[in-house]
């Protein structure tokens, strides 16, 4: 166990610690332990940490390492995963978004950082249609062996998970409750399969209920997970549409199924397709096209040749050089991963080389040398 995993997981557990400001906190103190430790003249100086939030941050210190050792305890004897922002176990994709969690208590066996995670998520009050639909899209993944991801309600999200859990797909439910607390609890059966099949995953702690405001917060780990989110069934304003949204926003991949006009449960699908923030799903080719599954996204092939040296570019621009030479086209977030650049540096690197014509960009957030 890390020496630092203890402030790792008291530093969330203060109140208005949390996301840009938790990571702002950890840029400048250098470690969760040196937060715990600095002086509110420290503090202050951090970008966003007024005079306020630093009081707060010295009177919360000594409850939340309490707390924290606590939770530690339970971890340990309930075979609970710690996934801090800094450990190369932390879903990637979730890494490079702007608010991601600063800690992740996850359960199960399934690898969160796939070559392939989709989303699929809908309206409480499914229809037969769209539980047809959730079907027909699952059995569609098995061939490309994608991790399915969902929220693990009543509905298409249920659907979704229990589709995987028959098709032999790996499945994990982001929770907005603690990870000893399945709600709905009628779904227990399914979370326990889900454990040896995939896992359950969630920001918060032990003992935490389901409240309302928590599950748009669920939303944004659902969006961040996945190269892309798939909205099934929703009504104008259901919950589903705010995982679409935050995936947009993400600029990720999002589809939509298309659905009656005279369907409520299709009116927030058939929206998103109007609107232009999600592209139609309407068979499996759909997706596959999207995120161009053909040229195959999965880890790069080990070429016997010579590698080119490359000389005269930075040591990032090589690492991206190199992966698109042995593996051909690869979408941005498998790209991010293999050379293990974040989002905003691999951005700025594909944009040199696009510049100097060594690099071209595809359809599909795809990219590949020229």
């Amino acid at each position: 166990m890390s020496p630092d995993l203890l402030y790792q997981v008291a530093l969330p557990l203060i109140p208005g610690v949390a996301g840009v400001m938790s990571r702002a906190l950890l840029g400048y103190c250098g470690s969760a332990e040196a937060v715990f430790s600095a002086s509110k003249e420290r503090l202050t100086k951090v970008p966003g940490v007024g005079s306020l939030l630093s009081d707060k941050i010295l009177s919360h210190r000594s409850a939340a390492l309490h707390e924290a050792e606590t939770i530690l305890k339970r971890v340990e004897k309930e075979n609970v995963r710690i996934l801090f922002y800094t450990s190369p176990d932390y879903p990637q994709r979730l890494k490079n978004v702007p608010d991601a969690p600063l800690l992740l208590y996850y359960k199960g066996n399934a690898d969160l950082n796939a070559a392939k995670v989709i989303s699929i998520v809908g309206t409480r009050k499914s229809t037969e249609y769209g539980r047809a639909v959730t079907e027909q899209l699952v059995q569609a993944l098995v061939k490309h062996e994608v991790l399915v991801v969902s929220g693990l309600a009543y509905g298409i999200d249920i659907a979704a998970h229990r589709v995987a859990l028959k098709a032999g797909l790996p499945t994990v439910g982001v929770m907005g409750t603690g990870i000893d607390l399945i709600y709905p609890s009628v779904h227990k059966a399914e979370a326990q399969k889900m454990l040896s099949k995939g896992g359950l995953l969630t920001e918060f702690p032990f003992g935490t209920a389901p409240d309302a405001p928590r599950f748009p917060a669920r939303n944004r780990i659902i969006a961040g997970l996945a190269d892309c989110t798939i909205v099934v069934e929703s009504t104008s304003k259901g919950g589903s549409l705010i995982s679409a949204d935050i995936a947009h926003g993400y600029d990720r991949e999002v589809m939509a199924v298309p659905g009656p006009i005279t369907s409520p449960t299709s009116q927030g699908c058939n929206h998103l397709i109007k609107t232009l923030k999600a592209v139609p799903y309407t068979q499996p080719k759909d997706l596959e096209e999207l995120l161009n599954w053909d040229n195959a996204l999965a880890s790069p092939k080990i070429s016997s040749e010579p590698q080119e040296d490359y000389a005269g570019f930075s040591e990032e621009e090589r690492k991206v050089l190199r992966s698109l030479k042995e593996a051909g086209p690869l979408h941005i977030d498998v790209l991010s991963r293999h050379t293990q650049l974040s989002m905003n540096q691999l951005s700025t690197v594909l944009l040199t080389l696009e510049f100097s014509s060594h690099v071209k960009s595809l359809p599909g957030k795809q990219f590949a040398l020229v």
